[in-house]
């Protein structure tokens, strides 16, 4: 289950940030709560159990802690060097047990409680550091397999729109069609879909995160589909909107004709080395251009990979910088509250040779059944 160089780059980035030890997994909730380990250890290790916490060492040391459940899974780990340990009631205080210095550990994965009982485990021997951008920032990086997984998760998905686009839309519930996805997401393949699927229709798609409900798609509407899979640990995303049963009201193809330009217009400037920040601008100053700029009001898009958000931000508040291996979306809207929303997607990677888009389906308006 090793990740090979993964453990090296980390400890590597430890050591550089004047760290003894790095605790990773999800300390949010109680071990026996059924969630996953997290993202970070699945990264780290390949386990996607539901009880599993890692800690590294500057010098090299690797421990793995998990409970009974997972005995069996876990023991190819110790041949990759890995201290494994099969904890009891307190996974928590097995994997600080011994520690001291300087411990990093990710405060938006901790909660309060688990911080306190850490910290009572470790006492005066170390001292507890803020350190959520280290793995955040080793896994922007996508590595050949990685890539190979979120292309699959992407093609998986396109497949699933190639098919929704032969219909029938009209007439059929934004819910229907919602949970008509996620089960062809599961049949061709994928582990399960990477977020619940969004249909959105007419006034629902000026709601970005609209959850399907049992109103019919009506002919003329737009509709707003929002879909990714996941494939072996990795996720995908990507959006389309739809004329159902006829093309739309002028307004809307004014709005829709905006949006594109802006979601190309942003795409072409994508480059390493380009801020996030700026690679929202070209999409919104071009929607502002065409009257539309208010009515985008989220960001230009994020990274993707294990999680279905992960650093980067391309948003205009954001400081970070586009680099080679980050694979983003790109994913303006206009939302029209009460009348209609429009939101166009892909997913690409920044390779060292230009931009790769791993979404194959049309960007033209399309007229659904």
């Amino acid at each position: 289950m090793d990740r090979p160089g993964r453990v090296e780059r980390l400890v590597e980035a430890l050591g550089g940030a004047g760290l003894d030890w790095l605790i990773v997994g999800d300390l949010v909730t109680p071990a026996d709560s059924g969630r996953e380990a997290g993202a970070p250890v699945f990264w780290l290790t390949g386990f996607g159990g539901s009880s599993g916490l890692v800690a590294l060492s500057a010098d090299g040391k690797r421990r793995f802690v998990t409970d009974f459940r997972y005995a069996g899974r876990i023991e190819s780990l110790r041949g990759d060097g890995w201290e494994v340990e099969i904890a009891g009631a307190d996974p928590l205080g097995a994997v600080a047990e011994g520690m001291a210095g300087q411990i990093g550990f990710d405060p938006e994965r901790t909660s309060v409680s688990n911080h306190e009982r850490l910290v009572e485990v470790i006492g005066s021997a170390g001292q507890l550091v803020a350190a959520s951008s280290l793995i955040a920032t080793e896994r922007r990086c996508k590595d050949r397999d990685e890539i190979a997984a979120i292309a699959a998760a992407a093609e998986l998905a396109d497949a699933v729109l190639a098919e929704l686009e032969a219909g029938p839309l009209v007439g059929r519930s934004e819910a229907e069609v919602a949970l008509w996805i996620e089960l062809r997401i599961r049949q061709l393949g994928a582990s399960g879909p990477s977020f619940s699927p969004i249909v959105a229709a007419g006034p629902n798609g000026a709601l970005p995160h609209a959850a399907p409900s049992a109103r019919p798609i009506e002919a003329g509407e737009l509709v707003v589909v929002d879909l990714g899979a996941v494939v072996d640990g990795y996720c995908s995303d990507c959006t389309r909107t739809y004329a159902a049963g006829r093309r739309p009201a002028e307004p809307a193809e004014a709005a829709y004709a905006a949006v594109l330009a802006a979601q190309v217009a942003a795409l072409g400037a994508l480059s390493p080395g380009l801020e996030c920040r700026a690679a929202d601008a070209v999409a919104r100053d071009l929607l502002n251009q065409r009257g539309f700029g208010e009515e985008f009001g989220h960001g230009l898009g994020h990274g993707v990979g294990v999680e279905i958000h992960e650093p980067p931000r391309l948003s205009a508040r954001s400081k970070q910088t586009l680099a080679v291996g980050d694979v983003v979306t790109v994913e303006p809207g206009v939302y029209l509250p009460g009348e209609f929303g429009i939101r166009i997607e892909d997913l690409v990677l920044l390779a060292d040779d230009g931009v790769q888009n791993f979404c194959a389906r049309s960007k033209e308006l399309l007229v659904c059944r």
